[in-house]
């Protein structure tokens, strides 16, 4: 008895959870399964500069932000956001805006060879550059293009996908128990969906329980940083109190180099300028990632101080955000080159095939429980007829 009530509790608990989820979770799929080859679109999609260089030596950053805002260059006078270095292909990205304080819509970015520093392509500003559809899709799935109340909401939804996953997962062996497993009965087409839905779920129990939890890291890794943020720079910027921002900024060349130096079997990945609402507004923020593939996707930030190009702090990323950073590669797949992508799409659309059989298997049996009420209301209409015409009729 108490196996039976525990038995129709998981299936309270699998049933509602997935339908609350379900749509919602058919949308990240969908959306997904382009995202996993979200860099080989790019690549077809936008048109390739020819590198005139491919020396070991890596061109100077100071001389592309030259290139990019000095008294000769393509914006005179704008600031530089950030500097972006790519791991995977010989590019600097450096992002300007005219002014610090500057709306973030108008920020535009310059790319650039990393070996011979020559301009490759530029990307308008956001408030005036025409999305992409690859654009498009990756807010759609990371947060409903709703900013981070619908990154906020993803993430809860995609927690009751894993409370879904987990209660399936349970009830999968008390109701298969008296089949072989991968059986598909053709006793009826409710039958039919129902052990299909039963195969893929548990076929893909794994990887959904790996995307399901690690979606959820990347929905809430903003107000994960922004925590980071607030605890680990306020403490260094006391000896900064007062001063304003600075606007004459040491070579960002040389800070990087600093950095280097202090992380040996690091490379630098990116560096954030001085910035009051993401960074410090006194500082390089620079991030480095290991040079082995496991490493790679590990970052430690570094703190250099924009005047002088002194290091004023080395941090260790906390365990939570060395979740969010493991979580990334785990929940794309971008980490194993293109057979692993493939993997990931197939397993992405067998999970579609999930949602959508249990999404049936519920609609079924709404309708069969309508049409049970319709007849027994049929019934007892037509006994009450009966007893009427017997009335009469004596």
């Amino acid at each position: 008895m108490a196996s039976a009530v525990r038995i129709r509790t998981w299936y309270q608990v699998h049933k509602w959870s997935s339908l609350i989820c379900t749509l919602f979770l058919l949308l990240l799929c969908v959306t997904g399964l382009p995202l996993i080859f979200k860099d080989e679109i790019e690549d077809w999609s936008s048109a390739k500069a020819a590198r005139t260089d491919v020396g070991n030596a890596r061109a100077d950053l100071d001389a592309m932000v030259a290139s990019a805002r000095g008294p000769d260059g393509l914006y005179p006078g704008e600031v530089v956001r950030w500097i972006s270095l790519e791991d995977d292909r010989p590019e600097v990205w450096i992002a300007l805006a005219p002014a610090y304080s500057a709306s973030r819509t108008l920020d535009h970015v310059i790319k650039f060879d990393a070996y011979s520093g020559q301009t490759l392509a530029q990307r308008p500003s956001a408030a005036t550059a025409k999305p992409t559809l690859i654009g498009v899709v990756f807010w759609l799935h990371k947060g409903l293009l709703a900013g981070e109340v619908g990154e906020l909401f993803l993430g809860a939804m995609g927690l009751l996908f894993v409370v879904a996953t987990v209660s399936g997962a349970v009830l999968y062996a008390p109701f298969m128990r008296k089949l072989d497993f991968g059986s598909i009965r053709r006793d009826s087409r409710r039958l039919r969906w129902l052990d299909l839905h039963n195969l893929l779920g548990i076929s893909s129990l794994a990887w959904v329980f790996v995307v399901g939890v690690t979606g959820v890291l990347n929905e809430i890794s903003s107000p994960m940083y922004e925590r980071w943020r607030q605890t680990a720079i306020p403490a260094l910027l006391q000896p900064y109190t007062g001063k304003p921002m600075p606007t004459k900024l040491f070579s960002v060349q040389k800070s990087a180099n600093a950095v280097s130096l202090a992380l040996p079997g690091m490379k630098i990945r990116s560096i954030r300028y001085p910035d009051a609402e993401l960074g410090s507004p006194h500082h390089y923020l620079i991030w480095s990632i290991g040079d082995t593939p496991l490493r790679s996707r590990l970052f430690q930030p570094a703190l250099v101080d924009a005047v002088t190009g002194t290091i004023s702090s080395i941090g260790e990323v906390p365990w939570y955000l060395t979740a969010v950073q493991l979580a990334r590669p785990l929940h794309f797949g971008d980490y194993g080159g293109m057979p692993l992508k493939i993997l990931w799409a197939a397993l992405d659309i067998i999970v579609i095939g999930v949602l959508v059989s249990g999404l049936y298997l519920w609609l079924a049996r709404r309708k069969a429980n309508g049409e049970r009420i319709a007849r027994l209301i049929q019934a007892h209409i037509n006994t009450h007829e009966s007893s009427l015409t017997r009335r009469a009729a004596g």
